[in-house]
C-alpha cells in the first residue's frame, strides 16, 4: 500500500528518468563514432580510427543525440513553436555514402533513445511512443511513458506508475517481461535491466550475466555486457567473458554513462570530461575523448534538485537534474475536510457558490445535448450503413451560362447542370468502351429487369449499395442475377443526388475495366432519363458480414482454414486493382459487407461506387475529401485527406480483425459503449495473446492452425498501423495469407518477421 501512495502523491519522483542524452556511441564494422554535446549544446564528434565525419552546422544546437549501427541523429528543439526536429545521418563503414534525412518534425519529444537499428521517442504533449527506422512498430504501446529503452528488436517503457513493459517485432526473451515497482530502465541488444524502488537491480533476457548486488542509480547496457553507476557515482561492469571495468577507472566517479554494443562511455564528475572503454583502442589508452561534456539535458524542474557544478551548461531558468538516490518520504492522502479551492482564471478570486452551480448546470446541460445527439446519430447509423462521401468527381465544375432571365430556380439550374455532366460522362464512357469490355456489356431492356424483380418489389430486395438498392432476379433465360437500381433524391438534395450519380458512373467505369475471379462480375446495365441500373452475377452465399455477425450457423465457422481462404480470395481481388491495372483502382470502401461469397465459397469484392483511379506512382496520392464507411476508414486518409492504395490496406486489416475475432468493426462492449475492433483486438495480438480474442464460434485452432492464426493476427496489426507508408502492400498481404493457409494444412513454421516486407 505504501508504494501506491508514492505513485499517487509524488509522481514527480519518477520524472527524473525522462531525459535526453548528451553522449552517443555508434559502432559500424571496426569503426567507433563518439559524439557529444558541448557547453553550447552544439556537436563534437570523433571516430576511432578516424574516417567518419558528420557534416553538421557548427552553430546548430541540439537538445539530445542518439546513434546506432551506421547512423547518428540529433534532436533540435524550437521552444517558440513547441516542436522538435529529429535529423539523422546514415553512413557506410568508412564514413562514405553519407545520407541525410529529417526523420521527425512535430510536437516536442521529451525522451529519445536508440538501439543498434531503431530509434524511439516519447511525445511530450501525449506521453506516447513513436519509433523510426522501425517498420510497423510505433503503434503497439498503449500506455503513458516516463522513459524508454530500445534494444535489438524490442523497446521497453517505464510508466508513470513505475511499471515496465516490453514489446517488439522479434522473439527476444527480453520483450516478454512486464513488472512494476521500478524507477529506471535500460536495454542492451538482447537483455533489459531495471532499478527498483530500493535502488536494486533486476535483469532479464539473454546476456544479462551475473547481476551485482548493491544500490544503483544509472545503467548502460550493450551486447551481452552491462555497466551501472552506484549511488556514490562509482561504476561497476559485468557480462560475458568476464567483462569488467578497467582497473584504472575503478576509483573514478561519474555523473552519466552510455553504451552501445561493446563500447561504454562515462562523464567524469570532477571535470565533466568523457572517458570510454570496452574495446582495444579505448582500454589500451583510457584517454579523454572530449574534455567538456554536459552530463544531461537542461530542464526547467528537478524533483531532487540540480546536479552540482552544472549551472554553466544551462540558462538561469533551467538546470541539469541529479538522480534521486533515495526514496521520497511517504505522503499521507489529502484530508477530505480541506478540498482544493477553485480560483477564477483571470481575477484570482474565489468563485461564488452560484457561479459554481451555474458552471455545473451548464456543463451537465451541454453533456446531455451531446449525448442525445450522439444517440440519435447512432440509432440512424444502426439501421443504415453510415458512409462518408467525398465532394464528387475530380473534374472541372460545370460551366454555367451567363444568359437567360434572372428569375430562374437556382436549384433547378444546378440539378440540370449536374444531369448534363452525368450524361456527358456516361456518353464519353460508353464511346470509350466500344472497343473494350464496356462494349461487351449487355444493354438490358428495362422491361426485362422489371419482370425479373417483379417491378423491384420488396420481396426481391436483398441489400443496399453505394447508390441504391440491390435486388435478386431471374432473367428469362434462367440466369440468376443481382440488380442494383439507383435511387433518386428529391430535387432540393442536389448534392446527395450528385453523389449517387458519381457512384453509378464509378461502378460502371471500374467494373468495365476489370475481369478477375475475385471481383464481382458486371453483366450489363440500363440507363435513361429516369432509371439507372447495373446487373451483376448473383452471389448465392451472401456477404461475409452476414456470415460473421448475423447467421448463427455458417460454414465459415467450420475451420480457421476456411476463414483464411476467404481472406486470401478478397486480398487477391484487391491486389489486382492495385498492382495489375494502370492506373490502379483504389476501392475506398473495403468492408465485410462488400465481400460476397458464391456457391463454392469463393470470395469476391463488390461495390465500386466510391472507387477512384489512383496515381501510377505509388508514392503519390490523390488529395480529396475522405470517403468510406465509419470503422473501416483509414484514419490517416480521413485526417490528411490524401488517398493512396494503403487506405484500402487499412480497411482490409479491419476485415482481417473481424474474421479473427468475430467482432463488428464498430461494436458495443458489455456496458453498451461503442468501440473499434482495432482498439480491442490489436493489443492482444502484439502481446501474443490472440487466443483471448478469437471467435468462439470457430473450433479451437489445431496445433497447425494456431501458428497460422497468430501469423494472420500479426499481418492484421501491420495493416492497421497509423502511418500508411509502414503498412504492407496488397502483394505482401497475399503472400502472407498464402503462407498462412498452407500452414493450416501442414506443419510450417511461421515467424512474425516474415510478415514484414523490406523497408
Amino acid at each position: 500500500m505504501g508504494f501506491q501512495w508514492i505513485f499517487l502523491f509524488f509522481p514527480c519522483f519518477f520524472s527524473i528518468v525522462s531525459s535526453l542524452s548528451s553522449v552517443s556511441i555508434s559502432e559500424t564494422g571496426n569503426q567507433t563514432l563518439i559524439c557529444s554535446l558541448n557547453s553550447r549544446f552544439s556537436l563534437n564528434c570523433s571516430s576511432f580510427p578516424s574516417g567518419i565525419q558528420i557534416p553538421f552546422g557548427p552553430n546548430d544546437s541540439y537538445s539530445g543525440i542518439v546513434a546506432g549501427d551506421g547512423f547518428f541523429c540529433g534532436l533540435r528543439d524550437f521552444p517558440t513553436a513547441a516542436k522538435s526536429v529529429l535529423v539523422c545521418w546514415r553512413y557506410s563503414v568508412n564514413g562514405t555514402n553519407m545520407e541525410f534525412r529529417v526523420v521527425y518534425n512535430g510536437p516536442n519529444l521529451k525522451e529519445l533513445r536508440a538501439g543498434n537499428s531503431h530509434i524511439c521517442g516519447v511525445v511530450n504533449a501525449t506521453n506516447r511512443l513513436q519509433c523510426w527506422q522501425w517498420r510497423r512498430f510505433s503503434r503497439y504501446f498503449t500506455f503513458d511513458f516516463l522513459s524508454i529503452a530500445v534494444g535489438g528488436d524490442f523497446v521497453c517503457g517505464l510508466s508513470v506508475a513505475g511499471e515496465i513493459r516490453c514489446d517488439g517485432t522479434g522473439h527476444s526473451a527480453a520483450a516478454a517481461f512486464g513488472g512494476s515497482g521500478y524507477k529506471a530502465v535500460a536495454a542492451g541488444f538482447r537483455h533489459v535491466c531495471g532499478i527498483d524502488l530500493r535502488n536494486e537491480l533486476a535483469c532479464w533476457g539473454v546476456g544479462a550475466g551475473e547481476i551485482p548486488t548493491g544500490e544503483f542509480k544509472l545503467l548502460a547496457l550493450g551486447d551481452n555486457r552491462s555497466c551501472g553507476l552506484r549511488l556514490n557515482g562509482t561504476a561497476v561492469c559485468w557480462g560475458e567473458k568476464s567483462f569488467t571495468l578497467p582497473e584504472r577507472l575503478k576509483g573514478e566517479f561519474f555523473t552519466a554513462i552510455e553504451a552501445k554494443k561493446n563500447v561504454f562511455c562515462g562523464v567524469l564528475r570532477g571535470n565533466f570530461s568523457l572517458l570510454c572503454w570496452g574495446n582495444e583502442i579505448f582500454d589500451r589508452n583510457l584517454f579523454s575523448v572530449f574534455d567538456f561534456v554536459p552530463p544531461g539535458s537542461c530542464r526547467s524542474e528537478c524533483p531532487c534538485g540540480p546536479l552540482a557544478n552544472t549551472a554553466q551548461f544551462c540558462t538561469q531558468t533551467t538546470m541539469i537534474c541529479k538522480p534521486c538516490e533515495e526514496r521520497p518520504p511517504l505522503l499521507p492522502p489529502p484530508s477530505p475536510a480541506a478540498p482544493p479551492q477553485l480560483s477564477h482564471h483571470s481575477s484570482g478570486q474565489r468563485w461564488s457558490g452560484r457561479m459554481v452551480a451555474l458552471l455545473v448546470v451548464g456543463c451537465v446541460g451541454s453533456l446531455s445535448l451531446v449525448l442525445s445527439c450522439s444517440f440519435f446519430v447512432y440509432k440512424y447509423c444502426k439501421n443504415r450503413v453510415c458512409r462518408v462521401h467525398d465532394s464528387g468527381p475530380m473534374e472541372d465544375p460545370v460551366e454555367t451560362s451567363g444568359g437567360g432571365g434572372g428569375g430562374g430556380d437556382g436549384r433547378r439550374d444546378t440539378a440540370a447542370g449536374g444531369k448534363k455532366m452525368l450524361e456527358k460522362r456516361l456518353s464519353h464512357l460508353i464511346s470509350l468502351g466500344n472497343g473494350g469490355q464496356l462494349g461487351q456489356l449487355e444493354d438490358f431492356p428495362l422491361s426485362t429487369l422489371l419482370e425479373a424483380t417483379n417491378n423491384f418489389s420488396e420481396e426481391h430486395k436483398i441489400g443496399n449499395g453505394s447508390f441504391g438498392s440491390v435486388y435478386r432476379g431471374v432473367l428469362s433465360d434462367g440466369r440468376e442475377v443481382a440488380i442494383k437500381r439507383a435511387e433518386f433524391s428529391p430535387m432540393w438534395e442536389t448534392k446527395r443526388q450528385e453523389d449517387k450519380d458519381n457512384a453509378f458512373l464509378n461502378e460502371l467505369e471500374s467494373l468495365s475495366r476489370i475481369s478477375h475471379k475475385n471481383l464481382v462480375r458486371l453483366l450489363g446495365f440500363f440507363d435513361d432519363t429516369h432509371e439507372r441500373v447495373l446487373v451483376y452475377e448473383f452471389m448465392s452465399n451472401g456477404t461475409l458480414h452476414d456470415h460473421l455477425h448475423k447467421l448463427p450457423l455458417s460454414s465459415l465457422s467450420a475451420s480457421w482454414a476456411r476463414r483464411i481462404a476467404v481472406a486470401l480470395d478478397a486480398a487477391r481481388g484487391i491486389q489486382y486493382l492495385h498492382d495489375y491495372l494502370s492506373p490502379p483502382i483504389i476501392h475506398r470502401d473495403i468492408k465485410s459487407s462488400n465481400i460476397l461469397l458464391d456457391d463454392r465459397w469463393t470470395a469476391k469484392v463488390s461495390d465500386f461506387g466510391l472507387s477512384l483511379m489512383g496515381p501510377d506512382d505509388d508514392a503519390s496520392h490523390l488529395s480529396l475529401r475522405a470517403a468510406g464507411t465509419v470503422g473501416y476508414m483509414d484514419p490517416e486518409y480521413y485526417r490528411l485527406q490524401q488517398l493512396t492504395t494503403k487506405s484500402d490496406v487499412y480497411s482490409f486489416g479491419v476485415v482481417l480483425l473481424e474474421l479473427l475475432s468475430g467482432c463488428k468493426a464498430i461494436h458495443k462492449n458489455e456496458n453498451g459503449v461503442p468501440r473499434n475492433v482495432v482498439d480491442v483486438v490489436v493489443p492482444y495480438i502484439v502481446r501474443d495473446e490472440i487466443h483471448r480474442v478469437l471467435d468462439l464460434r470457430v473450433p479451437a485452432p489445431t496445433p497447425f492452425e494456431i501458428e497460422a492464426v497468430k501469423y494472420v493476427g500479426y499481418l492484421a496489426a501491420d495493416c492497421v498501423i497509423t502511418e500508411g507508408r509502414h503498412r504492407p502492400s496488397m502483394t505482401d498481404i497475399v503472400n502472407c495469407l498464402e503462407r498462412a493457409l498452407a500452414a493450416c494444412l501442414a506443419p510450417t513454421t511461421l515467424s512474425r518477421s516474415s510478415t514484414e516486407s523490406s523497408m
